[in-house]
């Protein structure tokens, strides 16, 4: 990884770069699919390090309520611990593809008192565009609740778990939703059921309890419920080589 670096992408073969990308102490370019095309990530080094940031939301300056190529190419900043982004569902499945088989998800949260919760996901897997990158995901822990398992009950889960959902837009509906579109109503891209127990591409309040006729805000249900819209949250991925213990900040790093 340091010749790496010190060549830059353009001379190493992208294997090396991607099996080297969480051992990397500083930020880092990623190859892009079997081209070898770099992109930016922000390499978060909180919680024993080595995370993949995918996305992050912190104060509401970018808009996420974008459509379906958006969100496969990827949108926003990610130089700084403040920028908002998503880094792309192109960009996410190949990461996801070339690393390890089974990476692990974290999502660390924040709400508007400051109190932070975190979850994690065995076994995070998307597929490719042709199935609408599609959702999955094994076994949690953390202490924000289940929720894209879609909560405690049967019902809910029926309706509102995002294990094996599509990617939903508000121009490409593959949601389970017959009389409309999820994201539509949820101002914002996600793996929509019918239509959601998270949703963290959601539109974001600056007053956390929100009041309106869709609950489009930063969803995390198990925590704080569906009119209650988070101040924070980062999802992250690496390898399960790392030994994970508490909830970081997807902070503790930078882009570049």
């Amino acid at each position: 990884s340091e010749v790496c670096r010190k060549l830059g992408p353009a001379n190493c073969p992208c294997h090396s770069l991607v099996s080297a990308r969480h051992l990397l102490t500083e930020p880092a370019l990623l190859p892009h699919s079997t081209r070898c095309k770099p992109f930016l990530v922000y390499c978060d080094m909180s919680d024993g390090g080595g995370w993949t940031v995918i996305q992050r939301r912190s104060n509401g300056r970018e808009n996420f309520n974008r459509k379906w190529n958006d969100y496969k190419l990827g949108f926003g900043k990610f130089q700084g611990k403040n920028d908002e982004y998503w880094l792309g569902n192109d960009h996410i499945y190949d990461l996801l593809a070339r690393g390890a088989r089974e990476n692990s998800l974290k999502i660390d949260l924040m709400d508007w008192h400051g109190e932070r919760r975190y979850a994690v996901y065995e076994n995070f897997q998307l597929t490719n565009e042709q199935d609408n990158y599609r959702l999955w995901f094994g076994t949690y822990s953390g202490n924000a609740g289940d929720a894209l398992s879609g909560g405690s009950s049967f019902e809910d889960q029926w309706s509102a778990s995002h294990r094996g959902m599509q990617f939903t837009t508000s121009d490409k509906d593959h949601d389970r939703f017959l009389a409309g579109n999820c994201a539509l109503e949820s101002s914002g891209g996600w793996w929509f059921n019918r239509c959601h127990a998270v949703n963290l591409n959601g539109r974001y309040y600056k007053t956390g309890r929100y009041n309106g006729s869709h609950d489009n805000g930063i969803v995390w249900s198990t925590w704080h419920g569906m009119w209650y819209s988070l101040k924070f949250s980062a999802m992250k991925i690496r390898s399960p080589f790392f030994v994970d213990s508490e909830s970081g900040d997807g902070e503790d790093g930078q882009g570049s």
